[in-house]
């Protein structure tokens, strides 16, 4: 719900969104989540509801990322959970894991660049030449170690950046000429790129917090990310598994030129920011990605649910850590 004066209302058991347009009836079954956008409005009645059917309420700035949420008490973490989480982020198998998420993404960056060549022969060179440059970064995470990841925390950082630079520049040679960015901004955007992946990555942060949260465990006790105070910063950690989901939807809306003036704007500062329109277009295509079936480690569901059995899978490891 990004539009302003939109109202999210409880009929009985079910939803009543409505609008300048009219009234809309949704059951419970068909909602697994509520964004409220700045403007919009919700009921303690509508948030009861979802409390009763386990249904998560995310409050989101105009950046897509949740500044609040609402949600179920059954999600509370058990003590064991806990416990073996902040044991876990102080051992040696922290270093296995996050070194194993770092090369994941990179892994996925490659496939994702594999796909873009279609096109000339000189392109197919670079993008194959760009490929072999994260391959060496993933090799030289794959060999680098140490006892706790503080002791690998910057260089890992460096060569993820680096590798994610490479991986950019490529991809943006995909894109068509108007729409290339010069390099990847975050907050603001300095372009309408860099603009659909910040609100794409804000939408995936707040649906890996919400995994985490119901798994029972704390997304403010981060493994790399450390040091952003009172942020999900285990989130940002976990999200590097899946930010490729968002990079593809988002590549796929600019290569088809659907994108258009109406759905962003630009502010006297020259920052990039999308309008009702432009969300509504990406977070629809986000949820419709999402949703789609795919196939990982021999295990056919929705991407969404591999997020949810990814975090019910991780709570269940950091158990074996509380008396560590």
């Amino acid at each position: 719900m990004n539009t302003y004066g939109v109202s999210l209302n409880r009929d009985n058991e079910a939803f009543v969104i409505s609008s300048s347009e009219g009234r809309q009836r949704i059951p419970t079954d068909d909602i697994k989540s509520i964004q409220i956008g700045k403007g919009a409005r919700i009921t303690s009645d509508a948030v009861m509801l979802a409390v009763e059917n386990e249904i998560e309420v995310l409050f989101v700035d105009k950046r897509g990322q949740p500044v609040a949420r609402v949600w179920s008490p059954k999600y509370g973490s058990i003590s064991t959970i806990r416990k073996g989480q902040l044991n876990f982020s102080a051992s040696h198998d922290a270093v296995i894991w996050i070194k194993d998420v770092i090369c994941r993404k990179i892994e996925n960056q490659q496939a994702l660049m594999l796909m873009l060549i279609q096109r000339t022969e000189e392109f197919a060179e670079i993008v194959n030449k760009n490929i072999n440059r994260l391959e060496s970064f993933r090799t030289k995470i794959k060999e680098l170690d140490g006892e706790a990841v503080r002791d690998v925390a910057p260089t890992l950082r460096g060569w993820e950046g680096q590798a994610s630079k490479i991986y950019f520049a490529t991809m943006n040679l995909a894109l068509p000429e108007e729409l290339r960015f010069e390099e990847r901004t975050q907050h603001p955007a300095r372009d309408v790129a860099n603009a659909f992946l910040n609100y794409g990555y804000g939408l995936l942060y707040g649906k890996v917090e919400g995994a985490l949260i119901r798994a029972g465990i704390d997304p403010y006790i981060g493994i790399l990310h450390r040091d952003d105070y009172n942020r999900p910063v285990l989130a940002f950690d976990v999200i590097e598994l899946y930010r490729v989901w968002i990079d593809y939807v988002v590549y796929t809306l600019l290569a088809q030129n659907v994108i258009t003036e109406e759905m962003y704007s630009v502010r006297d500062d020259g920052s990039y920011w999308l309008e009702p329109l432009g969300r509504r277009v990406l977070i629809q295509s986000v949820n419709d990605y999402l949703e789609e079936k795919v196939n990982i480690k021999g295990d056919s569901r929705a991407r969404i649910n591999h997020i949810n059995l990814y975090a019910q899978d991780f709570a269940q490891k950091l158990k074996r850590y509380e008396t560590w």
